[in-house]
């Protein structure tokens, strides 16, 4: 049974400093250090494509730090002597460099085809003197991307279209046979031999059992997160629920978890015995809709009472908040939510709806509009656009002037 218990503000406010919104940001320029530092704490970053307003993986970091050098990001993940790398975590991700062997389990799983892999295990087996040449190519070559490749049939259909060598380079990615050696272009992913990529002695650590390396995702999760339910846990690196309760179990049972009840929450949960328990939280910040805070929906309206949910893939007439909507993080509180679209032809980053929740004050709009045009100088454009839409667009647009 939980031996503590905490109200919903304490574990919201638990839960906030641990994701990095408990201190002020810094009032100086953001170095590397000060960038790996928080990458570290959130154990991950999530890569995606989207660039309506900016990819995502740059987002954290300015909710969090505010208006950093974006090109530093880039240089950590990418760059020739990297901290970072690139794996399936949560979803596709940036995390340290410590966390490949924490991952081996999953590139296993991948080859043996366990669970969710069983395509990936298939096309291998049943391509492999193909997939064997991409390798080879790759040795010989040096780090290609997949349109560089020209080998295999050419997508058309099945697996999102992906022509033959698009689907090897990736599944042996997914298997570790492969990793990212940069990224290019419109973000096109160059793969390389892990050997030629990854320092020596990444690859050279021991493989920790299965078992081991759950356990330490378990707890870079609970770090990550402060406090959080059995399901939070597993959803943070996507574990499987096969053995997670024996894992969790064995994790309060050495001190890393401890077992509290959360009022208003119908499952027992767990805090990181470290956690800071911060009386206030004075944040203000656009997070990314692929942002740790609010990965996971169910979470999110259990801890901050938004059901948010991303619009893309909604027909237009049939969204409610917008295309790609930011929530406002004000406070301890999501106070308003913004449809954001960077117009770079015409350097304007435009607002296109705004709306407020409920519980949204007098001051929700001023704050608002600071982060806005904070961004907005940040992503390099000149100007803001309010667009008349949302019951909050009036205030916002007076809050700019």
């Amino acid at each position: 049974m939980p031996k503590d218990k905490l109200t919903a503000g304490e574990a919201r406010r638990i839960a906030l400093a641990a994701q990095g919104f408990g201190t002020p940001r810094p009032d100086r320029p953001i170095g590397k250090r000060q960038l790996l530092k928080l990458v570290d704490r959130l154990g991950a970053v999530q890569i995606d494509s989207v660039n309506v307003v900016s990819r995502t993986h740059y987002l954290p970091a300015f909710s969090r730090l505010g208006a950093y050098p974006r090109a530093l990001l880039e240089e950590v993940a990418w760059g020739k002597k990297r901290p970072l790398f690139e794996y399936w975590a949560h979803e596709a991700s940036l995390l340290p460099l410590s966390a490949q062997p924490l991952l081996r389990w999953r590139m296993q799983d991948a080859h043996d085809g366990v669970g969710v892999w069983k395509g990936v295990a298939k096309f291998l087996r049943e391509r492999r003197d193909f997939v064997d040449r991409v390798l080879e190519e790759i040795a010989t070559r040096g780090p290609m991307s997949a349109s560089e490749l020209d080998m295999g049939h050419k997508g058309q259909g099945g697996w999102w279209g992906w022509s033959e060598a698009k689907r090897a380079v990736e599944c042996l990615f997914w298997t570790g046979e492969l990793t990212t050696a940069t990224r290019r272009g419109t973000f096109e992913r160059v793969y390389g031999l892990p050997e030629k990529v990854l320092p020596a002695a990444v690859l050279a650590a021991p493989s920790p059992s299965r078992e081991d390396a759950h356990r330490e995702l378990y707890r870079i999760a609970a770090r990550a997160m402060g406090v959080a339910t059995s399901k939070d846990l597993r959803d943070y690196f996507r574990m499987p629920v096969e053995g997670a309760k024996a894992r969790l179990a064995e994790l309060v049972e050495d001190g890393s978890l401890q077992p509290v009840s959360v009022k208003g929450w119908r499952e027992t949960a767990y805090v990181d015995p470290t956690a800071k328990r911060p009386r206030r939280i004075e944040a203000r910040a656009l997070l990314s809709p692929f942002d740790n805070l609010i990965w996971y929906r169910e979470r999110t309206e259990r801890m901050f009472g938004v059901r948010y949910r991303i619009e893309i893939y909604t027909p237009a007439e049939k969204r409610t908040h917008g295309y790609y909507v930011l929530p406002f993080l004000e406070g301890d509180a999501l106070t308003a939510r913004v449809d954001l679209k960077a117009d770079r032809k015409a350097g304007v980053l435009v607002v296109q709806a705004s709306h407020a929740e409920p519980w949204a004050s007098d001051a929700t709009p001023g704050k608002l509009a600071a982060e806005v045009k904070l961004m907005a100088g940040w992503l390099g454009l000149e100007g803001l656009r309010i667009e008349q839409r949302g019951d909050l667009a009036a205030a916002l647009k007076d809050g700019v002037n």
